[in-house]
Parts: C-alpha cells; structure tokens; sequence
C-alpha cells in the first residue's frame, strides 16, 4: 500500500516536471523570437545609427567599428537584457509557480540573474565566435546558441533558482 502511495506520488511529480518543461520550453522559444527580432531590428538601424551618430567617438568605437562587428554585439547584450527580465517573470509566474513574497523574488532574481551572467557568457561567446570566426550567419549563430543555452539552463533554474520558494 506505502509503495504504491509512494509510486503514485513519483508518477505524479514526474508529470510536473514534463508540464514545468514543456511549458519552459515554450516559452524559451518565444525568447528566441523576441531576441531574435530585437537582434534584426538592431541590424536594422545600425546603418541609420553610424550614418548619423558615427561621427561621435564613443559610438564609432563601441557601435559603428566593424572588426569585431560592434552594432551586432550591442544587439545581442540588448536583446539578452530584454529577454532574462521577460523570462525571469514568465518562469516565476507559470513555470514553477513560486510564492511572490518579495524576499523569495528577491532571492530567486539573484540566483536567475548570477545564472543568466554565465548563460549570457556562454550565448554571446559562442554566437560571437560562430559568427566572426566560422562566418556562420547571425540568424544560425543566435538560434544554435540559445537553443543550447536554454536546454542547458531547465535543470539549473528548477534546482537551484526556483526549488525554495515553490507552491506545493
């Protein structure tokens, strides 16, 4: 009887964690849609942006320089930004359904944040080296890394980001 209690409530974590997945998982794919837009936009406008604003030191250096593509790295730092702050509620609200007292948020925002710097690492690294270094274009680049940094990420983010403050 204890086992079979025992094996039912296994069964039934089980299909919580396939339910947390698919749905973190969805979401990571509008995440790569949003930052794959907002990379494009910038692309985009940063002809625009050199054409009128090149000729100020600051944005010629660390915009308009095209070796290393400057306009391309400040996209994906941009879009990143966006998407972590969009992620971060999505996961706290519908994936792993935490408590929203504010020391837990708190809490977990450190622990997505301090995540997220390493995951960004690792996104703009190897898009960077794949675009600049094997000339993989921007849209291949973006969709490998991202789609290798969130599979990465699930197991992170439900074992150490969100387990504290979980609704059970």
């Amino acid at each position: 009887m204890v086992e079979e209690k025992e094996g039912k409530m296994k069964l039934a974590i089980d299909k919580e964690i396939q339910k947390q997945l698919i749905l973190y998982l969805i979401f990571a794919v509008l995440m790569i849609i949003l930052n794959l837009i907002i990379q494009q936009l910038n692309e985009l406008i940063a002809p625009s942006i050199c054409a009128n604003l090149g000729h100020i030191p600051l944005v010629q250096t660390f915009y308009c320089a095209e070796t290393p593509d400057m306009s391309e790295l400040v996209g994906q730092v941009l879009a990143v930004g966006v998407t972590v702050i969009t992620k971060f509620l999505l996961d706290k609200v519908f994936v792993f359904k935490t408590k929203g007292k504010i020391k837990g948020t708190t809490e977990e925002f450190a622990k997505y944040i301090f995540l997220s710097i390493l995951a960004t690492l690792y996104n703009i690294g190897l898009q960077f080296i794949l675009s600049n270094f094997f000339g993989i274009p921007m849209l291949i680049s973006a969709l490998i890394s991202l789609s290798t940094g969130y599979l990465l990420r699930f197991p992170l983010d439900y074992k150490f980001t969100f387990s504290k403050y979980k609704e059970n």
